[in-house]
């Protein structure tokens, strides 16, 4: 392995001379050289020169199909002309940042509800997956008066510190760790972690801690622990149980949230969460996401509330930006008029990518299972993950994807990324989603491009 990691590093840094001499300017006066740890890669990251629709180019001209996409989303490509025609108005006769409430906000909130279609929800605003996750946990202890928060392992809902344990897989411990420093002892001790999809596990849990749990926050679709769907079980058992011990569901559909309708997940399994996060798609790559919760849980938010319940959720400077909101507009309205175009055209192209990769690993004697396919109900996923099996597994869970016994992650999260990128695709845990930009062209190219690396890995493995 190290062998074939010091030719790939050789032959990116022959290609990404401009990109090594602004990292080293870079990490001269940042943390690691950056502010995001999945853009900051070994050797180091290539600089951004432009983007438009698949494709990247960085600061030495070259161009990489992309399938990281603004970190899921630009479902349209970067920098889609439906988005920057709907912004054009504004940059000519509209002001910038003001702090004052205008219309958009509104009609942005109005169309989340009626993409839901239920009544007596309520929309705040705020900027970022880990603020919105925060606020709804906040929101979600402030109705209950209870402290305790259950979630499954390998679900990620942003940096926030009540949701920073369970995240990322520790040999001994599997998820039952805590990721980060920093966060009290205390804090760590209230999350509470549950196995994905296993419905005799989360029943064990709530019989056991259900009378304290103020939230069972969940990915309906999980993203970092593997592009897996939760069963329509599970989730029903989940909606179940939480009705039965007074816990608040919180579905997190950040990821999720129309990447496969118009809608969240949770209208196509027909089960309704009592808080929803949505973000990414809904700010047509702005920074907006946002919280929608039933109305008795959101008055959480009122100045005049309970006593001892009020949860300062401001949302922040830029939450409700004038431009955010015409952006997310924008993305929503093209997505309700060209939905029957749209997801299909995805889900087919993204199922022949993930057989196409597994083909050309299989002509090569090697073996590479993509996650990430729809099911039953969701037929047509946009994503795709590439992992390498130790064993001969079905990959169901995230420890499936996360343990270093089961799957190579090393070769996946690292050693593929630059064989990739060597090769002009950009991909982020093996592999990203589609958008509307890529084209079967660029599926092709795609493909071959995954052809050479299990070449590659063939002659040094």
């Amino acid at each position: 392995m190290e062998k074939l990691f010091r030719y790939l590093e050789n032959e990116y840094r022959k290609k990404t001379r401009k990109s090594a001499a602004l990292f080293r300017r870079a990490f001269r006066v940042m943390v690691r050289g950056g502010s995001h740890s999945l853009r900051l890669w070994k050797p180091y990251p290539f600089f951004l020169n432009s983007a438009a629709g698949a494709e990247v180019q960085d600061v030495d001209g070259n161009c990489y199909l992309d399938y990281w996409q603004g970190h899921y989303s630009n479902i349209l490509g970067h920098n889609p002309p439906v988005i920057r025609r709907a912004l054009e108005p504004y940059f000519r006769h509209g002001t910038f940042h003001t702090g004052f409430e205008t219309l958009s906000q509104v009609e942005l909130a109005e169309r989340l509800l009626a993409s839901l279609g239920r009544r007596g929800l309520k929309v705040r605003f705020t900027t970022s997956g880990t603020l919105a996750s925060t606020y709804a946990v906040m929101l979600a202890m402030g109705y209950t008066g209870r402290h305790f928060i259950l979630k499954f392992g390998g679900g990620w809902h942003g940096a926030s510190p009540y949701l920073l344990k369970g995240v990322k897989f520790h040999p001994g411990v599997g998820f039952l760790a805590p990721d980060s420093a920093g966060v009290p002892a205390g804090l760590s001790r209230q999350i509470l972690i549950t196995r994905f999809n296993d419905c005799e596990h989360l029943s064990d849990v709530f019989k056991k801690h259900g009378q304290r749990l103020a939230a069972f926050i969940l990915e309906p679709f999980i993203g970092v622990g593997g592009f897996l769907f939760c069963s329509r079980e599970y989730l029903e058992l989940a909606r179940k149980l939480a009705d039965r011990y007074g816990v608040v569901l919180i579905f997190d559909e950040i990821i999720s949230g129309f990447r496969f309708c118009p809608s969240g997940l949770q209208k196509i399994y027909g089960l309704a969460p009592d808080i929803t996060l949505l973000g990414k798609l809904i700010g047509g790559g702005q920074a907006v996401a946002a919280v929608v919760g039933k109305e008795e849980i959101m008055e959480g938010c009122e100045p005049s509330g309970t006593a001892g319940r009020r949860v300062h959720f401001e949302g922040g400077t830029f939450s409700s930006h004038e431009e955010y909101m015409r952006a997310g507009l924008a993305m929503l309205d093209y997505l309700e008029k060209n939905q029957r175009r749209i997801y299909p055209y995805l889900g087919q192209q993204a199922e022949r990518l993930r057989r196409g990769i597994e083909k050309v690993f299989r002509d090569e004697g090697l073996e590479a299972v993509c996650t990430g396919d729809g099911n039953e109900l969701v037929p047509d996923s946009s994503f795709f993950m590439v992992n390498f099996p130790r064993k001969n597994i079905h990959f169901r869970r995230p420890e499936d994807l996360w343990n270093p016994e089961r799957s190579d992650v090393v070769l996946r999260e690292e050693v593929l990324k630059l064989a990739l990128l060597i090769n002009g695709v950009h991909v982020v845990h093996g592999g990203g989603s589609l958008s509307t930009a890529h084209t079967p062209g660029d599926i092709n190219r795609t493909i071959e491009a995954y052809a050479e690396v299990a070449r590659i890995f063939r002659r040094y493995l």
